[in-house]
């Protein structure tokens, strides 16, 4: 068993600890918080055996073998720097970074030092995705895919009432894009590949985040149409066709209710869905994997380091082409 700490407080690090927890392969040791009460607070409450206020003395403690890093977008930088710097493993929430350039250095980093640098993004770890995989096959290869992620925030009163929540605050480096798009870039660029030219249009709030947004990927064979939204609930859900049938999905972030409807026949469900915690075992699954056996994993983990840095690569080029502005823009 492997022990690790926590950089964050949300209900995100909560799901992660219990999901990591559930595998039996992981203990939580320890938290990080800016504050020293919340961090306090936190470590009672997860049972962790110590709290931190500083960053580099979390990542000195002999008692933690790996950091999860779920603060907001912009700290992922610095905060994964300076872990990997002091020699521990780290998985850090999607995205890894704005800029392409800085999830390149962590990646080299990373590997200078023989650590795990590790995207959590669950589309990748998921063992269901083997089943959508297998379905795309029998339905004679995808010529059209429709990737949706739009979900109504639960920040958008908050936001229209006036406050600033961080994910329409362009300083935390967030928004519709890069909070709910990248669930639908992965599995595209992970498909098919780079398309050979590309569209990308969004709308702007007021503070310049994007509250939505839409990406036609143009392939030889195949158009691939992307949507996503902060401020609105889709219903209808993912789905690619084929000649021979159509493969549903209806959370593509979760790949939850995944269906295969062959052409003439009925619809038959391929998965189900799980709850959040035992998605995020799975990304702890493959964490503590890649860290006990790098043999073993070695091409497979550096498939998954390769696609962080073409998904931050292609996201940062479509928040260009889209108008959607970070402060960390070309600034190192």
């Amino acid at each position: 068993m492997l022990k690790f700490g926590t950089i964050g407080s949300g209900w995100i690090c909560e799901e992660y600890i219990r999901g990591a927890e559930s595998t039996g392969l992981w203990e939580l040791s320890a938290v990080y918080s800016r504050d020293r009460a919340r961090a306090e607070e936190f470590a009672e409450k997860h049972g962790a055996k110590y709290s931190f206020t500083d960053i580099e003395a979390l990542a000195a403690c002999p008692e933690v073998d790996a950091v999860y890093v779920a603060s907001p977008n912009a700290l992922h930088y610095e905060q994964c720097r300076a872990v990997l710097s002091l020699g521990k493993h780290v998985i850090c929430e999607k995205p890894l970074c704005a800029q392409a350039d800085k999830v390149r250095e962590l990646t080299e980093l990373a590997a200078e030092k023989n650590l795990v640098f590790m995207e959590a993004i669950m589309f990748m770890h998921l063992p269901q995705r083997r089943i959508l995989e297998g379905a795309l096959e029998r339905i004679g290869g995808v010529n059209m895919a429709r990737l949706d992620f739009c979900q109504r925030s639960s920040k958008l009163d908050a936001y229209l009432a006036g406050g600033l929540p961080n994910i329409f605050n362009p300083r935390m480096e967030t928004g519709a894009l890069m909070d709910l798009g990248v669930y639908c870039v992965y599995p595209a660029l992970y498909l098919f590949g780079r398309p050979e030219r590309w569209s990308a249009s969004s709308v702007l709030m007021k503070t310049g985040a994007d509250q939505s947004g839409a990406i036609v990927m143009e392939y030889p064979d195949k158009l691939v149409n992307i949507t996503y939204s902060k401020v609105g609930q889709a219903g209808a859900g993912s789905d690619f066709q084929g000649v021979d049938g159509t493969v549903s999905v209806e959370s593509i972030s979760t790949l939850g209710n995944i269906a295969l409807r062959m052409r003439g026949e009925a619809a038959e469900t391929l998965f189900g869905r799980e709850e959040k915690y035992l998605l995020m075992g799975h990304e702890a699954k493959d964490f503590y994997r890649y860290i006990t056996r790098p043999q073993e994993s070695r091409g497979e983990y550096g498939r998954c380091a390769e696609l962080s840095i073409e998904a931050a690569e292609f996201m940062e080029q479509v928040r260009a082409a889209a108008g959607v502005r970070f402060p960390g823009d070309g600034i190192r």
